[in-house]
């Protein structure tokens, strides 16, 4: 995708909409959590605990014995051993968050809109219950790569799958709608 900046002749308020609705929607988000969902936790708590369950069913129906601990359902359990905690930053929120926000501040049709936001954060919930589940199965049989694949390895394909969602919005989402900066990217 090239973007191009804009010159003289070329308005930047497309560019500058966007900035400004992104920063916007971020602000609100970011009022609404630390006022609100963060310090309840009920939110954070509920999605930690989702997290943890799909992975562990998910490892079940694969064939291993798995699921969560009983006095604490963030921990998942593989084996009989303690594997994966998720906690509250990992539970993709902040993801979907951005994710969303950036769909939304971008130009395109609001129908479509309504079905890429709800699309996107199921394909970033999926990325991460397969996190999960890997980093499970990493912890018992290949516990000295965990700390590596937990801060980078699958760091880099959620963020390279957001990034694919987003450009993918971009060229074909909201394409259609601003034919005038595609013509332009094509120069």
């Amino acid at each position: 995708m090239n973007f191009v900046l804009p010159s003289r002749g070329r308005s930047p308020r497309p560019a500058l909409r966007f900035l400004l609705a992104f920063a916007g929607l971020y602000l609100l988000w970011v009022l609404g959590y630390d006022g609100l969902a963060g310090p309840d936790g009920r939110l954070d708590h509920f999605l930690s605990a989702n997290l943890a369950a799909t992975s562990g069913a998910v490892l079940r129906l694969t064939g291993f014995a798995a699921g969560t601990a009983p006095a604490n359902p963030l921990l998942v359990v593989l084996n009989g051993r303690p594997s994966v905690a998720v906690g509250n930053p990992c539970n993709g929120l902040l993801l979907y968050a951005l994710f969303a926000g950036f769909v939304v501040a971008f130009p395109g049709p609001g129908r479509h809109k309504l079905w890429f936001v709800p699309l996107g954060i199921f394909v970033i919930y999926a990325l991460n219950v397969g996190r999960v589940a890997l980093l499970a199965l990493n912890h018992v049989y290949w516990h000295p790569t965990v700390d590596f694949n937990h801060h980078y390895t699958f760091t880099c394909i959620v963020y390279g799958a957001i990034a694919a969602l987003w450009a993918g919005w971009a060229r074909r989402g909201a394409g259609a709608v601003v034919p005038s900066l595609a013509a332009r990217g094509a120069r």
